[in-house]
């Protein structure tokens, strides 16, 4: 069962359009590969300057992109989706669900992160 226990939720400023259970930067952006992060967006944004809430701590949904096992340590793709980690990028969550491929939504917990 997929679900969403975010210790802390906090509000940011879209710095461009932002699609929903995606991989946001501390200066609103949509992450790009290898990329910190701050959290993952819970909803979509339209515009810059719309203000989205990002889950920082506990679990979210994210949006894969591409198979993942449960249990794999994830990173951002160049979209903003959960990939594994394989030997470079920032470690951003742990998968607590598998994907099957693309576009599908798992739970992850959401880590300290570091390039």
């Amino acid at each position: 069962m997929k679900q969403s226990l975010p210790i802390l939720t906090l509000t940011v400023n879209a710095a461009g359009v932002i699609a929903a259970n995606r991989f946001v930067s501390a200066v609103g952006a949509q992450v790009v590969a290898d990329a910190n992060a701050l959290g993952v967006a819970r909803v979509a944004a339209a515009a810059a300057s719309e203000k989205i809430p990002v889950d920082v701590l506990g679990t979210t949904i994210v949006q894969s992109g591409a198979a993942i096992a449960a249990g794999a340590t994830l990173k951002s793709d160049a979209n903003g989706k959960a990939i594994t980690w394989a030997a470079a990028g920032a470690k951003l969550a742990i998968a607590l669900d598998a994907a099957g491929g693309a576009d599908e939504l798992i739970e992850v917990l959401l880590i300290p992160n570091v390039a």
